[in-house]
């Protein structure tokens, strides 16, 4: 038996052109990389992505997140100059990726009704905070402004607190869902030869995210409580004696409920609880219970318990916990790429398999400009032309 050792590259033979900046459409286009697409990263000379001057430098930690597997050129494509090899550029592409306001596209020559006769086989993704049209269309968005305006925001902050945890979210779904989008255009131009406008906004992928407190907001007509999601999933996170946490999801099987007052030996809970509706209704009482038992020992103490009781539980991870976690080094979910002037990048391989395989460690981010030459060559533009275009600095 001969064993397939090809990287899974599903993507092979698609090329992007990645036109964004800071997070939604690079990260789109980072996902499609992922894929073994061939992504390149338009920007102009100098500056580049203004995230990678996120914290000093042209290579923060912001841009190498979302740039990974990429190839990045120089090319001020807002001069008459850049003309002939942008339109290279985009008869070589399958997909070009936006993230503007509405109306800069087209202010840039790079409207979709501008290059849809001339490239009908393209395939044109165009982020926007809230839409093409209507009356915040015009306003700047950021993942914050996202997150408040589709409500995902209050359902994890409470208070006068006006600081916001966690990472960006708002930024993360809308790529998400562009690049479903531009995965879905892609299936359908294989049927019909031609290209198609995928549009995505932050405030529509940031709603479309939350299915189910909309389901519950529409079937009932009432206000979602702030803790009602974990309160019906029966979702804890206890602190034990040593200060470590467990989480815990009991969702709704009774089996579960009853293996997990067997872990902590208390029958008594049984009682007190006796069906899943009461707990449910006494949610934030149990919590207190929980707290308390948990916290009478340390979290080694609690785990092989948990464990022999099939309590579907977890220990919190810290980020920079994760790598020793043994069922992280088992999956293989990191690695590392060298970039020969930046040194040693550290990623997580792609979430998708394909046939078992999840390598995407194809390419280090990119320094800016760092494949202009060797891009452009392959458009068959000769190396005069370059020189030309170098010194009027277009590239």
């Amino acid at each position: 038996m001969i064993l397939d050792t090809r990287v899974a590259q599903v993507l092979d033979g698609v090329r992007v052109l990645d036109l964004g900046s800071f997070i939604t459409a690079p990260y789109a286009a980072m996902l499609l990389a992922e894929m073994g697409a061939d992504v390149v990263k338009v920007e102009r000379p100098w500056a580049g992505d203004p995230f990678r001057a996120f914290n000093g430098g042209l290579y923060s930690s912001h841009f190498q997140a979302h740039n990974r597997n990429k190839r990045s050129i120089t090319l001020d494509y807002t001069k008459p100059e850049a003309k002939a090899a942008m339109a290279a550029l985009l008869a070589s592409a399958d997909v070009v990726l936006l993230n503007v306001r509405p109306g800069v596209e087209e202010r840039l020559g790079l409207g979709y009704a501008q290059l849809k006769d001339r490239y009908p086989g393209l395939i044109y993704a165009a982020i926007t905070g809230y839409g093409a049209t209507g009356p915040y269309a015009e306003r700047p968005a950021y993942d914050n402004v996202g997150q408040s305006l589709s409500g995902w925001l209050s359902m994890f902050h409470q208070g006068t607190d006006a600081r916001v945890p966690g990472p960006a979210v708002s930024d993360a779904l809308t790529g998400m869902y562009a690049a479903l989008g531009i995965l879905g255009a892609l299936v359908e131009r294989a049927r019909t030869g031609l290209g198609r406008k995928v549009e995505v906004s932050m405030l529509e992928a940031t709603v479309a995210f939350a299915t189910e407190p909309l389901g519950r907001l529409f079937a009932s007509g009432e206000p979602v409580p702030f803790y009602s999601r974990s309160a019906s999933s029966q979702s804890f996170i206890v602190t034990c004696k040593d200060g470590l946490r467990i989480g815990l999801h009991l969702s709704s099987p009774e089996k579960f409920w009853q293996s997990l007052v067997q872990a902590i030996d208390r029958e008594d809970l049984l009682k007190k609880y006796p069906d899943r509706s009461t707990r449910v209704g006494s949610y934030d009482a149990l919590a207190i219970d929980l707290a308390q038992a948990f916290a009478s020992q340390d979290r080694a103490y609690w785990m092989p318990r948990l464990e022999a009781q099939d309590v579907p539980f977890a220990p919190e991870r810290l980020l920079q916990d994760l790598a020793e976690d043994p069922q992280v080094k088992h999956l293989g979910l990191f690695y590392e790429t060298i970039h020969p002037q930046q040194g040693v990048v550290k990623a997580a391989h792609r979430p998708v398999r394909f046939n078992g395989d999840n390598r995407s460690d194809f390419l280090p981010p990119p320094t800016l400009g760092e494949h202009t030459h060797e891009v452009l060559l392959g458009l068959g533009i000769s190396a005069d032309e370059i020189e030309k275009l170098s010194q009027q600095g277009v590239i």
